[in-house]
């Protein structure tokens, strides 16, 4: 049963890709529909204790979260989902695992932390690979469209370290149900100021947008199944489970959106792949 939930978990995230269409402002709003919906179902159903300040923190986690996820929207137009997902998953293991050691303590131990850090470096070599294109005339674009992808990542890194902000600052009895209303929430206003701040409010009056709010009800779903792993397989392997989402988004952008990449890309992915499941696994030995 509990690597049932995790599976869950791993095709709810890791359809969100697979399923967006339309325009990232489109596919963001919709996103925060659907999130925000399938939060306030859950929460009427569990009716998760109140907490202000914790409501507030959450909040401001979903609406950072906004940011992150705006940023592979649009990295999915200028290097696809196959080129997206893999640097992504790299970026937020490496900046989630770095904000754990620096600030919240975590990797005590020296042998901890030679084995946090090789598996970083595994990481690292990881989006290194995932990220060689054959095309050599396109270098400097395609470092450009990386460095974005990596600043608006910084939003992902935020909101992952919220609930451990809250649990060590504000509430340590607090879990995840307590808090996914107001994060969904949080989600639904931070992608409504991107809509609107970038003058395209027609998107909601476009169809696309209920297509893409499907993608937000599989965030939710992801989300609620990913707590209840972490209740079931304990926190470093939910996460280790988790990272399989962006095998699925990767290689259903290649089949299924018909992305092409030439055979050693293809290699160069796999290959990162590896590296990256391989480095999430091994973090979970440093304790």
């Amino acid at each position: 049963m509990a690597l049932l939930i995790a599976l869950i978990n791993i095709v709810g995230w890791g359809l969100i890709p697979l399923t967006v269409k339309g325009s990232p402002a489109s596919q963001i709003a919709g996103m925060g529909i659907g999130a925000s919906a399938s939060a306030l179902v859950i929460y009427l159903f569990t009716r998760p204790a109140f907490d202000t300040a914790t409501w507030v923190v959450a909040f401001i986690a979903g609406m950072l979260w906004a940011i992150g996820q705006m940023g592979q929207f649009i990295s999915f137009t200028r290097i696809g989902v196959s080129g997206t997902i893999p640097l992504s998953a790299g970026f937020q293991l490496v900046g989630n695992s770095l904000i754990g050691v620096l600030i919240f303590g975590e990797w005590p131990t020296t042998i901890a932390k030679i084995i946090g850090f090789v598996a970083l470096a595994l990481v690292v070599i990881g989006i290194v690979l995932s990220s060689r294109s054959d095309d050599k005339e396109s270098g400097d674009a395609n470092a450009k469209n990386i460095a974005f992808l990596l600043v608006t990542t910084i939003g992902f890194w935020i909101y992952s370290s919220f609930p451990k902000l809250i649990a060590k600052d504000i509430n340590p009895n607090v879990n995840g149900l307590d808090y996914i209303l107001p994060e969904m929430l949080g989600v639904l206003v931070g992608t409504m100021i991107y809509v609107v701040g970038s003058h395209q409010t027609k998107v909601y009056q476009n169809k696309m947008l209920w297509r893409n709010s499907i993608a937000g009800i599989e965030f939710g779903v992801g989300t609620l199944f990913y707590l209840f792993s972490v209740q079931q397989n304990g926190v470093t392997d939910a996460f280790i489970y988790s990272q399989l989402c962006s095998v699925i988004s990767t290689f259903g952008g290649i089949w299924f959106l018909h992305e092409s990449k030439s055979k050693r890309e293809m290699i160069y992915i796999v290959v990162g792949l590896i590296f990256i499941v391989g480095g999430s696994i091994l973090t979970g030995f440093a304790k």
